[in-house]
């Protein structure tokens, strides 16, 4: 039995409909009329113990609202949710004592007191044992470098040290699953890296399961063993971060800095799409050519000087995804 396990879940919301003009107005005043949203539309899939999972999708596809319900917030209009045997909305104070969240626009510290004390009053509501809690702070205060300003009212931090923060007060009472929603957004590159770090290591560590709902697939790739995207309710892919690259990455780019500026480089399978004096980009499909036959080929006509081979990379193919350009095929997406 999985730890997490999500079957034929559908969200429906109830939509007024507002009529045109005064008269329209007085009307739906009046009689009111309604029509129904499936916010989530039928969306199943498990999740084991300690997995990470990236959950994404466009604006509006419906991420919110089913972590909303896996988190006992919202009810869901039909299907079922379980999180380790526990109904997350009907055994919500249980499920609720299990999980940690983590959200990067929204603080669970309270803003004009010391982190210190935020963390002694999460002791007492989630009825920590002062020996967890004692060791959980120091332990948490040596990677992720609280000392510097654990006795700082949360108001003084940076944006970093807050996020640093927020996942320390997440973590305190060790949550068997733990939600992270854009937990690096608007940090820099080195406080995301150490985010990302300090996450991978209690996953490893703890076993702890995590499901991360971000816009930045960089989170993605460096943290999570799989990914499932949704858009207008429904799931449309879940798998790895490798299959999807594998498969709907179809192009790679070979950069060329040439001992001369060569002009029309003409070879079969090589399409030019930007020249810098010496240096020039070719696009060409993975599956039609070894990168050793075009290196070889480009070696025995022309002097280069370098030569790199650019993957796909996944914040492109996820574009195309969300903007309709790419299909998903249907054993690859895992719909159920």
């Amino acid at each position: 039995m999985a730890f997490i396990e999500v079957h034929d879940l559908v969200k429906e919301y109830k939509v007024n409909i507002r009529n045109k003009g005064l008269i329209g107005s007085i009307k739906s005043l009046l009689i009111p009329e309604y029509t129904m949203k499936s916010a989530v539309d039928g969306i199943n899939f498990t999740i084991e113990e300690g997995e990470t999972v990236g959950f994404i999708g466009p604006n509006g596809a419906g991420k919110s609202t089913t972590v909303k319900m896996l988190t006992g917030i919202l009810v869901p209009t039909s299907g079922s949710i379980t999180i380790g045997g526990l109904s997350p909305y009907k055994d919500r104070k249980l499920n609720t004592a299990k999980l940690g969240v983590v959200f990067g626009q929204r603080s669970q510290l309270w803003w004009d007191l010391p982190v210190i004390d935020t963390f002694d009053l999460l002791k007492y509501i989630y009825k920590i044992p002062e020996n967890i809690h004692k060791s959980n702070i120091e332990h948490f205060s040596e990677i992720l470098g609280l000392d510097e300003f654990i006795k700082q009212p949360v108001r003084q931090l940076s944006l970093g040290q807050r996020m640093r923060a927020e996942i320390a007060a997440s973590l305190l009472h060790n949550p068997e699953i733990i939600f992270f929603d854009e937990p690096t957004i608007g940090l820099d590159v080195v406080a995301k890296e150490k985010i990302r770090e300090f996450v991978k290591f209690i996953n490893k560590e703890r076993n702890t399961t995590m499901l991360f709902t971000t816009h930045d697939m960089v989170d993605i790739e460096k943290t999570c063993d799989r990914m499932i995207i949704i858009d207008h309710g429904k799931k449309i892919y879940d798998g790895t971060v490798e299959e999807i690259k594998d498969t709907y990455g179809g192009n790679r780019i070979l950069s060329v800095e040439f001992g001369q500026n060569y002009e029309n480089i003409l070879m079969s399978g090589l399409e030019l799409i930007e020249e810098k004096g010496n240096k020039k980009h070719f696009k060409f499909a993975k599956d039609d050519f070894q990168v050793s036959y075009l290196i070889q080929k480009l070696s025995q006509q022309y002097e280069i000087l370098d030569i790199t081979v650019q993957e796909p990379e996944i914040d492109g193919i996820i574009r195309e995804i969300y903007q309709g350009g790419i299909k998903l095929n249907e054993s690859l997406s895992g719909v159920c």
